[in-house]
C-alpha cells in the first residue's frame, strides 16, 4: 500500500458502537482539492477518514478510533448510528452532477490494499462494505453504477453479484422491499430503495421497478448469506 498522508479534520467526534461496516463514496465535487477542503472545514461539518485521489493517493483525515461525520442520516441492517459503525472512505469522482466518470485504475489500485487492510483488521463482512446509497437511498447515489464493485467482490471484500442459480420467486413489490428491508436496506422510500439496490447489483437497468431479474438477484443474496441449518 501506498504512503498514507495525513491531512487532518477537525470534524469528528467519539465512537459509540464497534466498527462493523465500511462505507464508500465519491466526493462529487469538480477535484481532489475541492473535495478536501470542503472535508476539513471546520464549518461543513462533514469529514472521512481516507480519501482516495484519482493519481492513486490516499490520504488520512480522521483516525479510525474517531466518529468520522460522512454517512449522514443513514440505516443499515438496523444500525442507525452508520457513523459510529463504520470506516468512511471518500474516493475523488465529480459524481453524477459534475460529469460522472469510471473510476480510473489507478485510483482502484490504491483503493483495494487499503480496503483490504481495514477489512481484515475489523473482521468486517462483505455484506458491510456498501456504497452510501445503500445506507442513505433517500439522499444519494454514490460511489455509482460505474464503480467497480466486481473487483472488490473478486478479492472477497465485497458481496459479488449472484449470477447462477438464479430463480424468479415472483414477490409482490411489497414481498420485495420486505426482502430489502431483511438483506438491510432502509425502505421507508420504496423506489429509492430499489434504485440503490439496482445501482449496486444490478446497473445496467436502474429505473426504480423491482422485476423479475432483481427478485432473482435479492433472493440468491439472501440464500446465500443466511444458509439452511
Amino acid at each position: 500500500m501506498n504512503a498514507i498522508i495525513d491531512c487532518p479534520s477537525p470534524n469528528h467526534d467519539e465512537r459509540t458502537l464497534p466498527v462493523t461496516m465500511l462505507v464508500l463514496h465519491y466526493t462529487g465535487m469538480q477535484d481532489a482539492a475541492s473535495a478536501i477542503a470542503r472535508l476539513t472545514d471546520a464549518d461543513a461539518k462533514v469529514s472521512s477518514h481516507y480519501l482516495v485521489a484519482e493519481d492513486g493517493q490516499v490520504m488520512r483525515l480522521v483516525p479510525e478510533d474517531r466518529r468520522a461525520w460522512h454517512a449522514g442520516k443513514a440505516l443499515w441492517r438496523g444500525i442507525s448510528d452508520v457513523n459510529s459503525a463504520s470506516i468512511g472512505i471518500e474516493i475523488v469522482n465529480p459524481g453524477h452532477e459534475l460529469g460522472y466518470r469510471p473510476f480510473p485504475g489507478s485510483q482502484m489500485d490504491a483503493l483495494v490494499p487499503l480496503v483490504a487492510d481495514i477489512v481484515a483488521r475489523y473482521g468486517i463482512e462483505p455484506a458491510n462494505v456498501v456504497g452510501h446509497s445503500d445506507v442513505a437511498p433517500a439522499r444519494k447515489q454514490d460511489p455509482g453504477e460505474l464503480f467497480d464493485w466486481e473487483t472488490l467482490a473478486r478479492l472477497g471484500l465485497a458481496l459479488p453479484r449472484p449470477r447462477r442459480n438464479l430463480a424468479d420467486p415472483h414477490w409482490t413489490p411489497g414481498g420485495f422491499l420486505l426482502a430489502l428491508e431483511r438483506f438491510g436496506y432502509d425502505v421507508t422510500d420504496g423506489p429509492a430503495a430499489v434504485t440503490a439496490f439496482q445501482r449496486r447489483f444490478r446497473p445496467e437497468t436502474i429505473d426504480g421497478i423491482a422485476d423479475g431479474e432483481c427478485r432473482a438477484i435479492l433472493l440468491r443474496l439472501l440464500l446465500d448469506r443466511e444458509p439452511a441449518a
